[in-house]
């Protein structure tokens, strides 16, 4: 690996239109007083960086539930899947992956299957850390229907800072696992159900990699 390929990532084209947009205001702080001009270099190198979208290694042993986010993971808990997707009422285990602003935020199919419903819900924009922004937030639902049949449900939620969440699919599509379904700007989470009767194998506080971190075992 080259010295470069450290520290440069190839950006998401989603990111283009706001480097652009921080670097012209970059130029014009320049304009104004030198210091305001470097802390908006500063920030221009933050908004490239928060729109990185790195290669990935996806594990394919089969049978593998993998992150769909970079972050940490926040809750695991019995949860009932949001209601607008018309699923059962009955609680499965839910594992939250918190994104900072600091974290990769392009999303990743935990796993393979074909996008059976998606479902958008408008809400509110508290910090995603907390329990009831699984309720209360703005978010963005997919229903994955796996090979075996059973579903896994995805939800993407807006943040504090988040405003726009993005997807790259649509009911229909085939996703392989770790391939790229969506992105959320500016901090937000990421819940996933399992399907009833599997438990996660990662534990509250540990450092999650999209499309690389192992979060469950249906085989198990």
């Amino acid at each position: 690996m080259r010295m470069t390929d450290t520290f440069i990532k190839p950006m998401h084209p989603e990111g283009r239109k706001f480097v652009a947009i921080f670097a012209a205001i970059t130029l014009v702080l320049f304009a104004v007083e030198d210091v305001l001009g470097w802390i908006g270099v500063g920030l221009t190198v933050w908004c490239y960086y928060f729109f990185r979208d790195p290669e990935r290694v996806t594990p394919d042993a089969q049978g593998l539930v993998i992150s769909p986010a970079d972050g940490v993971v926040s809750l695991i808990e019995p949860a009932v899947p949001p209601r607008e997707l018309g699923l059962s009422e009955e609680a499965l285990t839910r594992v939250s992956v918190f994104m900072s602003v600091f974290n990769c935020h392009v999303n990743r199919a935990p796993v393979a299957g074909k996008v059976e419903k998606i479902a958008y819900k408008p809400g509110k924009f508290l910090n995603a850390s907390l329990d009831k922004a699984s309720e209360d937030n703005e978010r963005n639902s997919l229903v994955i229907r796996m090979e075996d049949d059973r579903i896994l449900t995805v939800t993407q939620i807006a943040g504090l800072v988040a405003r726009r969440i993005v997807s790259f699919t649509q009911e229909g599509a085939v996703l392989d696992r770790g391939e790229r379904f969506g992105l959320i700007r500016f901090g937000s989470r990421l819940d996933i159900y399992l399907p009833e009767g599997v438990e996660p194998s990662v534990k509250i506080g540990q450092t999650m990699i999209a499309g690389e971190t192992v979060i469950a075992d249906l085989s198990k």
